[in-house]
């Protein structure tokens, strides 16, 4: 007798959301539900949007009664990274979206503070370091977003630019693209209206040529929509639905 065994896997949704500083990758997070949101922020700058400290307050642990309030936790350490997103795995379960801002700097930060270390070494630690994150990250349960905002680089030049996520040296890049780890890719985009002038935030959800953004086939109905982290989250739920 033959056994047809299949094995589901589970995983978390992993949304990475690419930008240069100020072009709207914080502020996508602006109509996402505090109270099921949760900040690790590698530089301790909360979201430019009104009310983001009274939204996002420090995370705390009461000494005494082991009481946990706060959905805003500042590091850049790896080790507590990890003990964090397995906090909220298993004991914060109603927290729904984890943002992980600024991925980019994870990498920087480790970077400088062994800039005077010789070798080879520390760029295949950091480029471990990094990916450890992004891996344990796919591994939390399935009912949670993760949405990752880090930096872009141009890999192309001026004339004719390529922009994919932003990496510390060669290391990362030459073993796995990061891309690759994600199932929904976004670049920002700064545009101004013809009509009004105004300046208007984007996401681009599927690539144009000059960027590694993707989505799967038809998730958005245009190329271009409002960065607006909440809708993007809603569209996904109703796609994996159908």
């Amino acid at each position: 007798m033959i056994l047809n065994l299949t094995l589901q896997c589970k995983m978390a949704e992993l949304i990475a959301i690419v930008g240069e500083s100020g072009s709207g990758k914080t502020t996508s997070i602006r109509n996402l539900d505090p109270e099921t949101t949760f900040i690790i922020s590698t530089t301790g700058k909360r979201p430019g949007i009104k009310g983001a400290k009274k939204k996002y307050p420090d995370f705390k642990v009461n000494k005494e009664t082991k009481e946990i309030s706060g959905n805003f936790y500042t590091t850049s350490n790896i080790d507590q990274i990890a003990k964090m997103m397995s906090l909220i795995n298993t004991k914060l379960t109603n927290i729904k979206v984890l943002i992980i801002d600024d991925f980019q700097y994870l990498q920087a930060f480790e970077a400088m503070a062994r800039v005077d270390e010789k070798g080879y070494s520390k760029f295949t630690d950091m480029a471990k370091h990094a990916y450890e994150v992004l891996k344990s990250s796919m591994d939390l349960r399935d009912d949670l977003f993760v949405a990752v905002l880090t930096h872009s680089e141009n890999t192309g030049d001026n004339l004719n630019p390529y922009l994919k996520i932003k990496t510390q040296g060669k290391m990362l890049d030459s073993v796995i693209t990061l891309e690759g780890l994600f199932t929904y890719v976004l670049f920002t985009k700064v545009v101004r209206d013809e009509g009004t002038n105004e300046v208007q935030y984007k996401f681009l959800t599927n690539s144009n040529g000059t960027c590694t953004a993707k989505s799967p086939m038809g998730l958005f109905d245009d190329t271009l929509i409002d960065n607006d982290l909440n809708f993007v989250i809603d569209k996904i739920k109703e796609y994996n639905e159908d």
